[in-house]
């Protein structure tokens, strides 16, 4: 095991080294990505979007202080849409209406914080990675003239084309994360959307 874990350490170092300039932007990228879907799976949590008690509350809403009391109780995406809902019920449709629609707006913005960053990287790391690729054909094909050796010169290749591979192999993980993302965010906002209808249609009543 000691031996296999070396000798996956040494390749692994070997890649990089051969990667040249370019595999450092590239492992940037990486991390990067890593964090963005870390985050994005934190931040979607249902408890920090829809929780479940507090939409059963808001569901059978019959007073406003014992709603009140379990909005404090679930600080969510949907508890600070109710708390907005009930601030201004005594006002007239049109700015209650506008209220709500603006903390909506607020509320949606940091739902896709993060998906921006991913966006970078799954549009960056295949260029840097052909990038690389590119800078170190042109090196190879340069030196072409100064030797005979084919082997050395398809070993050359390879290392090169080692960039195109790391970025798409980085690219790929975060085109299906940023699609799942996508997807969740659709989701947990058209049963917000239901909820708070609902909610919303019952707050002006409540005492």
């Amino acid at each position: 095991m000691d031996y296999l874990a070396i000798s996956f350490t040494e390749a692994l170092l070997k890649f990089f080294k051969d990667g040249g300039v370019f595999i450092y932007p590239l492992l940037a990228c990486s991390i990067a990505g890593i964090a963005a879907i870390v985050f994005k799976f934190l931040s979607l949590s249902r408890a920090r979007i829809v929780p479940g008690p507090l939409e059963t509350i808001l569901d059978n809403a019959t007073a406003l202080k014992q709603v009140t009391e379990e909005i404090e109780k679930y600080p969510s995406t949907l508890s600070r849409l109710a708390a907005v809902a009930i601030k201004n019920k005594d006002k007239d449709a049109t700015k209650f209406n506008q209220a709500v629609e603006a903390m909506a707006r607020e509320e949606a913005v940091k739902m896709h914080a993060g998906i921006g960053l991913l966006d970078v990287v799954i549009t960056i790391a295949p260029l840097l990675g052909l990038l690389g690729t590119a800078s170190g054909l042109v090196t190879i094909f340069q030196g072409l003239g100064e030797t005979t050796d084919y082997l050395a010169i398809a070993r050359g290749i390879a290392e090169a084309l080692s960039t195109t591979i790391f970025g798409l192999v980085i690219a790929v993980p975060c085109v299906i994360a940023h699609s799942y993302f996508m997807r969740r965010i659709e989701q947990l906002t058209a049963r917000m959307e239901s909820i708070l209808t609902g909610f919303t249609s019952i707050c002006a009543n409540l005492k």
